[in-house]
């Protein structure tokens, strides 16, 4: 009996202890754990303070190179900056000189209003090489080290990064370049009430509104006007804070469907390229900038391979017309494109073009001298029509593109214009359909 009871009491022991033994694995197992997960955050925020010590360098940078090229001529001259120009730029070096020299071509009798800056969206060393070539603008480059996912499958990558340059770039060259406006203008106020303070130190103002106009990418040319129209259109920014952006380009612009440089139009569709917008609006809108897919006479494509893989460029860009004509804009009347007038004027313009019907309308149309009205019933209607024409046929969040109130306008092989109108247009424009 003592032999059993020691041997039970064993066994007890034995049982406790390979309990207590798997108790103490499990404890070190997860211990283990923690200190994985641990130093993976610790990894984490080495990289992230990389990033940021990055970032950091490039606005020190772009400090002191502001103080270099002396912006004290600036104040000399007292000249009100108007936008920040912002080239951005990835890994085509070639494609960025091209755009860079046609700047250049147009800047120079206005460079202190629209001083430039080529943004870099990663590490192309060749890209950084060529842009810290010029002296003449500010370089600054974006890091981003987090993997692009898209949200549907067969979906390109490039248009999330570039989304996310817009935005995360926005963050510190935009945003720097705004401040740098900011910077300024305060400091010229100042300068005028007797203030000696720093361009660094100066805040803001009442009543100005800084803004910065993008070539949105590296592979456009702009217009002769290109500059004084984004000065006359900065007005219309001021007056209409309907406008959320005024843009150089124009989706339908091929040489076949344009012919008057001296035109204007609204659009409800935003086209994100050659833009320019109020500081006020970019801070609304920097927190909602989408994922991808953020989204005219003054500016230019001229890439056959990139983001969209030459996705329409022989049928829709090559073919835009880049407008010859200089044009003094800043002595136009533009109050035409303010709101109340402009819906005003574009609904007579419509209410007088003639109405054509059926099928054909093609053919109709060009026997027709006048301007000419052409209906379609829904979206797969319309795209029918726009492919007969040869415009852009495509739709984003239910509108086409260059639309205004559902309806597209372009010229067609001559001086008349074709207004595609939606069913609901007419309306829209208080026109009564006889």
């Amino acid at each position: 009996m003592r032999l059993f009871a020691t041997q039970s009491e064993y066994a007890d022991r034995v049982a406790a202890a390979v309990e207590a033994e798997n108790h103490c694995t499990n404890q070190m197992r997860l211990l283990i754990d923690q200190i994985s997960m641990q130093q993976g955050r610790i990894v984490a925020l080495e990289d992230e303070k990389k990033r940021r010590d990055e970032e950091c360098g490039q606005l020190k940078a772009l400090v002191k190179d502001l103080e270099r090229r002396g912006l004290e001529r600036l104040v000399d001259k007292v000249q009100v900056p108007v936008a920040a120009v912002v080239i951005m730029a990835c890994n085509r070096a070639n494609y960025l000189e091209r755009t860079i020299n046609s700047v250049f071509k147009y800047q120079g009798s206005v460079a202190s209003k629209y001083p430039l800056f080529v943004s870099q969206d990663g590490s192309n060393p060749q890209v950084k090489s060529k842009a810290l070539s010029y002296d003449k603008l500010t370089y600054m480059q974006h890091l981003d080290f987090e993997p692009v996912h898209a949200d549907n499958p067969g979906e390109l990558t490039a248009y999330y990064k570039i989304a996310r340059e817009d935005c995360s770039n926005s963050s510190t060259c935009i945003i720097a370049c705004i401040n740098f406006f900011t910077e300024m203008l305060s400091f010229l106020r100042s300068l005028q009430m007797g203030i000696g303070q720093s361009i660094l130190q100066a805040q803001l103002q009442p009543g100005y509104h800084t803004r910065s106009c993008f070539l949105k990418t590296d592979d456009m040319e702009i217009a002769p006007d290109f500059f004084d129209y984004f000065e006359a259109a900065a007005d219309l920014l001021d007056k209409d804070k309907s406008i959320m952006a005024v843009s150089s380009w124009n989706d339908n612009g091929q040489k076949q469907f344009v012919h008057d440089p001296y035109v204007l139009y609204r659009s409800d569709f935003f086209p994100g390229l050659g833009w320019m917008l109020t500081r006020t609006t970019w801070d609304e809108l920097s927190p909602k900038w989408p994922k991808a897919y953020p989204c005219c006479y003054f500016s230019l494509f001229f890439f056959s391979l990139g983001s969209s893989l030459g996705q329409f460029f022989q049928q829709y860009l090559a073919p835009i017309k880049l407008n010859d004509v200089p044009v003094d804009w800043k002595s136009r009347d533009l109050s035409y494109l303010i709101k109340d007038n402009y819906e005003k004027y574009f609904a007579e313009i419509v209410k007088k073009a003639t109405p054509v019907h059926g099928e054909n309308v093609v053919l109709k149309a060009h026997d027709i001298e006048g301007d000419v009205r052409i209906e379609y019933k829904d979206q797969s209607h319309f795209e029918i029509i726009a492919r007969q024409f040869g415009i852009f046929n495509e739709w984003k969040d239910g509108i086409p593109r260059t639309a205004y109130k559902g309806v597209v306008v372009f010229r067609y092989q001559t001086p008349r214009r074709i207004f595609l109108v939606g069913p609901d247009s007419l309306r829209q424009l208080g026109i009564k359909d006889p």
